[in-house]
């Protein structure tokens, strides 16, 4: 027996005292009588704030939350998100580091304000009769009330966030923050105002970003329609899904080449409904073999024509109103007209004109407002633009040196490709929620000021100024979200010293473009360094069938519901368990039901040592079987593969990691094996088996509070005070180390590993054989094994018994007869278990018969559907690796039932 050196350096002991007395925990695992009283002992108590006892020396772990817009409550993607950033807060927490993890929210722009004008229609009413002021405190009324329920159910979560630093993009901090970047960015030459072609949403009324732009495959019709020469020679036909915008035509264009069209360059066309000309042109754009070869240019209403009309000094000539209906600059009967009231308008008269050739059905992707959906339309307006391909090198360089770093890494591409097809980024929206642009222009004199303070008067003539109308786009203050958040633009304040840069960023991968490259550049233009070194982009939440989930199709989970069912925890360890990285995680409610079984059995482990304390003296340094030192040494394995796992974001290794000691090691086996002392063995070796027990027990609480706060931290805290004293939580403890501490221990704990990895095995495979013959557990069985190692079989044989239900062993006996008994082989052994006592053997040779068939039909179909190209195209991948997993199982367990099958008449000699 050795003495459990490791155990003492990691927890308090108390001389021999009185004796213990049993300690009930409830009999059913309900997280609802716990769960909001420690997370509020957590929040009172100040265990969310990062230590300030730590030494100063210690390298702080910082993590700033995704903002969630604060438009309304948060779904699974926000629950997934805020499961494992808690998950890596509470495991550096508990090594020690100084951990600040900064809430918050977004003011969301676009969103909020469509939500408190969606209101006021409900009323009658519009933000224009309100006016500017009184519609933006209506928008923080709703702000405040969503705010409120953003943060209940982020708490609910238990999420460990230091709410003393909660921040909102449109607080004081950030607003001053925002206005710093703006006019730096103006004074650096990286900021202009222009009139150019944007992505203009007629229903919300503002220009978008390319990033806000969503593509939708939509039937549509191609039209053909004859423009003649005006010298009446003819005529040429053009191709046109829009014909609506015929009237901002400036040219039609040929490509150069087209032996079709070489004579047409320079002449003139009259534009159908109309009395203007337009000229013919040459240009290289133009593609050939799309549509008749000649393309109408519409500057102002497509990008790739504006390019076109830059090239050839075209005018650009703008027929939609910010509300997306024509204006005056079309003949008087369009005026009005919506663009597809237009479009049928157009088409009707330019049949009657005999100038429409042919309609034909297609189906073509159109741009689409991120927000509401509305078909996007190019649109000529005056708008502020960051020149981005200089903040986009320093990003691009840094992460070829290594500065960042992302998991999985096949986002890097994603990344790179971005960032070296950049564009100018359209920061301003004619909003009125948002940060208003810094920036006022002169009445008398016209000189623009952009100023980081409030300006009243012109500097140059003294005249009156006015302000800009416009906010900037919601991303212009997120982009500077990690370090506007800890006090910059002070750069001397005491968070942005000690936790900037932060350490890690966890997020989703649809928002690489809008934020995380956005934020890499921020920090690097504005603090000359990286915002996060580690870049971990989780997937996201599908339903059981591949598809996302959505409003639209009804296939959403509220994570409030999971959590009032199962409990914060059971969802927290589920997510974590099923988020493999780069892959998208498929889920239903069912599926949550895996972390509350765990949960409870935790509960249920914890009960069983606990009320067993009566009577029980607590022992110093107690001396340690070899199954005690084989569960500390399964713990060190498990510590050391959870600490690596959480620290390279393998939150489901992690999981697995925990599950399988807690489960099989912990459960399946000690606790067992414990009952020959427990249950057999003297009053000094009961005292001594419930000590180590209860120290295993306090070690499997640590290793397993990241994953399960709530209840480890519940059960921590009914521990007796010989284990942990009074008054310390567990959130304040250190994680268990996964460290041997010399060679020599080394040694000795791979021997043991060695041993009771085969004592495992042998008890397993009999138990196995148990399950599948539906054996009472309470009934004993006799069994004839043959090992290559006799004297540790011979050693553990009480343990044998106990685990594996028998009442007898025979070391190697030839006197049973061939039908009583069935044989099993594994690593070093041999059993022959006889079953004939406990059931009919013809029955079960039958019942395994036909389970065999089964298995056998069902991989038949599995493999059809994994053979399947169709199938393993368009199956998203997590769903066929489900499958994949289904057929190596059923593979293992026909090979099981063959291998009884072939050894059911095997001799026990």
């Amino acid at each position: 027996m050795a003495q459990c050196a490791w155990l003492n350096n990691r927890i308090r002991r108390a001389k021999l005292i009185e004796a213990m007395r049993s300690i009930e925990l409830e009999k059913a695992y309900n997280p609802k009588t716990f769960e909001e009283r420690v997370y509020a002992m957590w929040k009172d108590g100040g265990y969310f704030k990062p230590s300030e006892e730590t030494d100063a020396s210690a390298n702080p772990y910082t993590i700033t939350i995704p903002p969630p817009n604060v438009t309304g409550i948060l779904h699974m993607g926000h629950a997934l998100n805020v499961t494992l950033q808690d998950i890596a807060v509470r495991f550096q927490r508990m090594t020690g580091r100084p951990a600040l993890w900064v809430p918050g929210c977004d003011h969301a722009g676009i969103a909020t304000q469509n939500v408190v004008e969606k209101k006021l229609r409900a009323q009658g009413k519009n933000r224009h009769e309100l006016g500017r002021e009184r519609f933006t405190e209506e928008t923080w009324k709703v702000k405040n009330e969503h705010h409120a329920v953003i943060s209940r159910q982020i708490a609910k979560m238990g999420a460990s966030v230091d709410w003393s630093r909660e921040r909102f993009t449109l607080d004081e901090g950030l607003s001053k923050a925002v206005r710093e970047v703006f006019v730096t960015l103006y004074e650096r030459g990286l900021l202009y105002k222009g009139l150019y072609l944007v992505n203009w949403c007629t229903n919300c009324g503002t220009a978008l970003s390319d990033d806000e732009v969503e593509h939708e495959d939509v039937k549509a019709k191609m039209y053909h329609v004859r423009y003649p020469l005006a010298d009446g020679g003819g005529y040429v036909e053009i191709a046109t899904t829009r014909p609506e915008t015929m009237f901002a035509d400036a040219a039609v264009a040929v490509h150069p080449e087209d032996e079709r069209y070489e004579k047409l360059p320079g002449k003139m066309l009259t534009l159908p409904l109309t009395e203007r000309t337009i000229p013919v042109l040459a240009d290289s754009y133009v593609e050939r073999e799309f549509g008749t070869g000649a393309l109408k240019i519409t500057p102002a209403h497509d990008p790739n024509d504006w390019e076109v009309g830059k090239r050839h000094g075209l005018p650009a000539l703008n027929i939609i109103t910010e509300d997306g209906k024509l204006n005056s600059e079309v003949p008087a009967k369009y005026r009005g007209l919506s663009m597809l009231e237009a479009r049928k308008a157009v088409v009707e008269d330019l049949r009657t004109g005999g100038f429409l050739v042919k309609e034909e059905e297609i189906s073509h992707p159109v741009g689409v407002c991120y927000r509401c959906r509305t078909i996007i339309e190019p649109y000529l307006s005056e708008q502020w633009f960051v020149k981005t391909k200089p903040l986009a090198e320093k990003a691009l360089d840094a992460w070829r040196r290594g500065e960042i770093v992302f998991y999985p890494r096949k986002w890097e591409n994603t990344y790179k490709h971005w960032l070296e097809n950049i564009r100018d980024w359209c920061v301003s929206r004619q909003l009125w929620w948002g940060h208003r642009i810094p920036a006022w222009t002169c009445e008398k004199c016209g000189k623009l000021t952009v100023s980081r303070e409030t300006v009243n008067v012109c500097p140059q003539c003294g005249g009156a100024v006015k302000q800009d109308e416009d906010v900037l786009d919601t991303w212009f203050s997120s982009w500077l979200w990690p370090f506007s958040t800890l006090g910059w633009p002070d750069t001397e304040s005491a968070d942005f010293r000690r936790f900037y840069p932060t350490t890690a960023l966890v997020t989703a991968y649809d928002i690489i473009f809008f934020w995380v490259a956005r934020m890499i550049m921020a920090g690097l233009e504005f603090t000359g360094k990286t915002p996060f070194r580690d870049i971990y982009i989780h997937g996201l939440l599908r339903d059981k069938q591949g598809r996302k989930m959505s409003k639209t199709l009804g296939n959403g989970i509220d994570p409030l519901e999971l959590v009032d069912e199962y409990g914060a925890d059971a969802l927290k360890f589920t997510l974590a368990f099923l988020c493999a990285q780069g892959q998208d995680i498929l889920i239903d409610k069912e599926s949550f039901k895996l972390g509350s079984k765990f949960a409870n059995k935790l509960w249920n482990a914890s009960r069983y040592i606990l009320m067993n304390l009566e009577g029980r003296t607590f022992v110093e340094n107690p001396e340690l079987q070899p199954v005690d030192e084989w569960i500390y040494g399964r713990l060190r394995r498990a510590s050391a593969a959870m600490s690596r796992a959480f620290t390279e974001y393998r939150y489901n290794e992690a999981a697995a990691y925990a599950y399988d000691f807690f489960w099989n090691d912990f459960c399946d086996w000690y606790v067992e094996a414990t009952k020959l002392a427990t249950k057999q063995g003297s009053e000094q070796e009961k005292d001594r088996a419930v000590t180590v027990l209860l120290n295993v027990l306090t070690e499997l609480l640590r290793l397993l509070h990241p994953l399960l706060p709530f209840v480890t931290e519940e059960i921590w805290s009914k521990l007796p005070e010989e284990i942990h004293g009074t008054g310390e939580l567990l959130i304040t403890q250190r994680y268990p180390s996964g460290v041997v501490e010399t060679d020599a221990n080394a040694e000795r704990a791979e021997k043991i590993e060695k041993n009771f990895a085969f004592l495992w095995e042998l008890v397993r495979s009999m138990r196995t054989l148990r399950s599948e013959c539906a054996i009472a557990p309470e009934k004993k069985l006799r069994a004839v094994i043959r090992t290559e190692n006799p004297d540790l079989t011979a050693a553990n044989s009480a343990l044998i018994c106990l685990l594996a239900g028998l009442n007898e062993i025979t070391p190697i006996a030839c006197d049973q007869s061939a039908t009583e008994a069935v044989a099993i082989a594994g690593s070093g052994f041999e059993v022959f278990l006889f079953i004939a006592e406990a059931v009919d053997m013809d029955l079960l040779r039958a019942k395994w018969t036909r389970e065999l068939e089964k298995d056998k039909k069902f991989i038949n179909v599995l493999k059809t559907k994994l053979n399947n190209e169709n199938f393993l195209k368009n199956a998203p991948a997590a769903l066929a690796e489900a499958e994949r997993a289904k057929l190596s199982e059923t593979e293992k367990h026909a090979e099981k039932l063959e291998a009884y099958l072939s050894r059911f008449n095997q001799t026990a000699c």
